[in-house]
């Protein structure tokens, strides 16, 4: 499964590292991104939730 985070759309407001800190972390530059490794998280449910749909989940 590959994650990765439209760094143009997001506006980093922290949704996905709340639902999912073990996957995403925000950055210095204020936007979220995706850390190594694995996780409980429902992924496809915290993409969804993205306010601005910037997270893009592909098998």
């Amino acid at each position: 499964m590959a994650i990765t985070i439209d760094g143009a759309l997001c506006t980093g407001c922290g949704l996905c590292e709340s639902m999912c800190a073990d996957k995403f972390e925000m950055g210095d530059d204020n936007l979220a991104h995706v850390k190594e490794g694995n996780c409980d998280c429902d992924i496809n449910e915290v993409a969804s939730s993205c306010p601005v749909e910037a997270i893009k989940v592909s098998e």
